[in-house]
């Protein structure tokens, strides 16, 4: 995917999203960064179409994101938003196999394909014993893995996902980071997320675009890009940046 000098306003007299060029590559895990209301959540809406830019385009394998149709835009790419809703007394499998609608037509019936994708998604984010389960029966971190489920289905070579660990917990957020991780590196899975937590970006990203106030600050690899002044400019915090056999690169924050 191709970022190209992609503008968004909320209001026409400020912009959210500002001049921003970047690039996804193909097979890897890219995650946008940056301090509260830097415009993370804004951005990935705009490269996944849910809002559409002022100004500037985004090309999904050579070809500008708006011109798809909605079927053929959601057999490319699958989103996982912020906040997800459904009724509470659906099982977990009735939820999942939404995720085939992109590849079905109106009123066609469950075929053998969709019931293997089905299963395919739920073996991947280890559902099989909640499949029957409703939802007000799971836990908040089985509730995001049946979400990430419903979009495997859709059997798509990316996957966009809103801040995956806001309100869980920190075992939660690992089994999710870790699913994520894996999705990308057995799967071929193309990412790309939004996160607020620093070490987690450096630990489970391949590549960084960092925002602040609506603007790109810098792009590239965890190791390229962060160091103490990075982390200064980007979170008015300062710290220490560590690099380890056993921990790999992270940040200890010590003051403001």
């Amino acid at each position: 995917m191709e970022i190209n000098n992609v503008t968004f306003a909320y209001i026409k007299e400020k912009s959210q999203i500002n001049n921003i060029s970047a690039k996804v590559e193909k097979g890897k895990i890219t995650t946008i960064i940056g301090p509260n209301g830097s415009g993370k959540s804004t951005f990935i809406n705009i490269m996944s179409r849910n809002l559409n830019p002022l100004d500037g385009n985004i090309l999904l394998d050579g070809k500008e994101i708006q011109t798809y149709s909605a079927r053929e835009f959601a057999r490319k790419l699958a989103v996982v938003h912020q906040q997800n809703e459904a009724p509470q007394d659906m099982t977990v499998e009735k939820l999942i196999a939404f995720g085939r609608v992109p590849h079905k037509r109106m009123f066609q019936s469950q075929r053998v394909e969709d019931e293997e994708a089905i299963d395919w998604a739920i073996t991947c984010t280890n559902l099989q014993s909640k499949r029957k389960m409703t939802l007000n029966q799971l836990s908040g971190g089985e509730r995001q893995r049946v979400w990430i489920a419903m979009s495997l289905a859709q059997k798509t070579p990316s996957l966009f996902l809103d801040e995956p660990t806001t309100y869980l917990d920190m075992y939660h957020q690992m089994e999710i980071l870790e699913l994520i991780k894996r999705l990308n590196k057995e799967h071929g899975m193309t990412i790309v997320m939004v996160l607020h937590d620093l070490n987690q970006a450096i630990r489970y990203s391949d590549h960084l675009i960092v925002l602040k106030d609506g603007q790109k600050m810098m792009e590239g690899e965890p190791a390229e890009i962060i160091n103490s002044k990075s982390v200064r400019d980007i979170y008015g915090v300062k710290a220490d940046v560590k690099n380890d056999e056993e921990s790999g690169l992270y940040i200890v924050p010590i003051g403001i």
